[in-house]
């Protein structure tokens, strides 16, 4: 029996946590979920399969990167985005709209789409919901995300309110460019994605909007884009709930170890965040005793791992001595075990969430957590 194109169970629920599994044609994906972000068709600092090593099940890759350089087109001549980085696993495009955000200096916005500056060259682009969903074929992906703007929490709530409706806009032409994809519709699945910013009443219009021109798995999108851990949560103690309940949810670019944990109790499936490979080459180190700066003194002759409870290769094989040195002296191989350690630490983390939800104890779990996370 083939694999489905596109299938979500719920093995477990505790509270509002849930455990489950997204099967796909390229393999099966644990919920709750963490992807580690390729944008440029490469996790930094790893090579694809030490991603895996990690317990990795999905990464991300980055729409708006990928068709400036190298090439939408040239990377489905050369195979596919699987093929091209040697990933073999599903992988999840974003959709280009968080840089309509990201590069609001570059950009201009109509009901037709985001004509931007390419950061690279100049050279002038229209993204689109039909030239995402495009590009996206031509990249391979799996999970596939409708094109939407992003706006900043901070904006007055009439300009949130006026694009998250062109944001349903285009959406339902997203789901129209999508379905108008020929192969690539049959074996990719494609999720909406939720704006309002703070508000309820805009989030909840937002997940009717989508939910009447129905998706795979539907994103929660306009979170981590300054407004604090304190509002997000608040945010997620109704938004997940607005959402199909059978489908998969997704908050988009989270985030701290104690934001993943937040979230999974308020009902989130899926996260993506450059935060444990860039920490990783910046010098911070995640541990389940908190997060650790490796630049400073007290490590230069510490002889531990970084975590004891680590089961990674770089705790099972260097000392925190010699890390810090690497990445006082600014070493290219500090950067690369801090980053194989961080992206291993937040599967482990994942994977704790998952067996404690599926044994009922999850909330033992994550005020155990909260406790021991308290820096070192």
């Amino acid at each position: 029996m083939s694999a489905p194109r596109f299938a979500f169970d719920i093995h477990a629920t505790d509270g509002k946590a849930r455990t489950g599994t997204i099967r796909m044609k390229r393999g099966d994906i644990r919920t709750p979920a963490f992807m580690p972000v390729g944008t440029a068709a490469t996790v930094k600092a790893m090579k694809p399969e030490s991603v895996r090593a990690t317990g990795a099940d999905i990464i991300l890759g980055n729409t708006y990167h990928l068709m400036l350089r190298p090439g939408a087109e040239r990377v489905a001549r050369l195979g596919g985005l699987h093929r091209f980085m040697n990933w073999q696993r599903p992988i999840l495009t974003d959709s280009g709209g968080y840089q309509v955000m990201s590069l609001s200096s570059l950009r201009k916005i109509t009901e037709e789409g985001v004509t931007f500056a390419s950061h690279l060259d100049g050279s002038r682009h229209l993204l689109s919901p039909e030239r995402s969903m495009e590009i996206q074929r031509l990249l391979g992906s799996d999970i596939v995300m409708a094109f939407d703007e992003c706006p900043r929490a901070d904006q007055p709530r009439d300009v949130i309110a006026g694009s998250m409706e062109m944001s349903m806009r285009w959406a339902r032409r997203s789901r129209e460019g999508f379905d108008a994809g020929g192969d690539h519709a049959e074996c990719a699945a494609l999720f909406g994605i939720q704006q309002g910013a703070l508000d309820e009443d805009l989030r909840l219009r937002s997940a009717q909007a989508l939910t009447e021109i129905g998706f795979d798995g539907y994103a929660i999108g306009g979170l981590a884009v300054g407004e604090g851990q304190e509002a997000m949560f608040a945010t997620l103690d109704f938004a997940p709930g607005q959402l199909p309940a059978d489908r998969p949810r997704y908050l988009m670019g989270v985030g701290k170890p104690d934001d993943l944990v937040g979230a999974v109790e308020r009902g989130v499936d899926m996260f993506d965040c450059v935060l444990p490979s860039r920490s990783g080459r910046n010098g911070q180190a995640f541990t389940w005793g908190g997060p650790l700066n490796m630049r400073n003194a007290r490590h230069a002759e510490d002889t531990g791992p970084l975590d004891e409870r680590c089961a990674c290769p770089t705790c099972a094989n260097y000392s925190r001595a010699y890390i810090h040195h690497l990445v006082k002296s600014g070493e290219m191989l500090g950067a690369m075990l801090m980053t194989e350690h961080n992206l291993s630490f937040y599967q482990a983390l994942m994977q704790a969430m998952r067996d404690a939800i599926a044994e009922g104890r999850f909330t033992a779990f994550a005020a155990q957590f909260r406790h021991n996370y308290s820096g070192n």
